[in-house]
């Protein structure tokens, strides 16, 4: 997961937040080698959906949409958790309204 600043992540490493919602973090069984050649493809079906969108190519839109879903999938930030203990995914949830809501109050600043 490439971040341009610092974001919170939960003290499980499960998730990130920004402007106080959740977001699953990249499985940290995956090797460098295997994220950094998932993160290029992400960030080539990204720009890729972006080419189609300005182009009005909706059939090309929608190829790049399944590619970044696919990417993100094999990452571990969306579909099946990367986690075997059972936990609920809070993935895209407030944070204020999950069990990490005391540990970001305790952060003193909102993200």
């Amino acid at each position: 997961m490439m971040k341009t600043r610092s974001l919170p992540v939960t003290p499980d490493g499960r998730y990130f937040v920004v402007r106080d919602r959740l977001w699953r973090c990249a499985n940290p069984a995956l090797s460098s080698e295997e994220r950094e050649g998932l993160v290029g493809e992400l960030m080539k079906a990204r720009r890729e959906k972006g080419v189609a969108m300005r182009a009005g190519d909706s059939a090309a839109r929608e190829k790049a949409r399944a590619a970044v879903d696919d990417a993100k999938r094999r990452l571990g930030e969306r579909g099946k958790v990367w986690w075997t203990d059972g936990a609920k995914d809070w993935n895209r949830h407030m944070v204020r309204n999950t069990p990490y809501a005391e540990w970001h109050e305790g952060l003193g600043r909102s993200t």
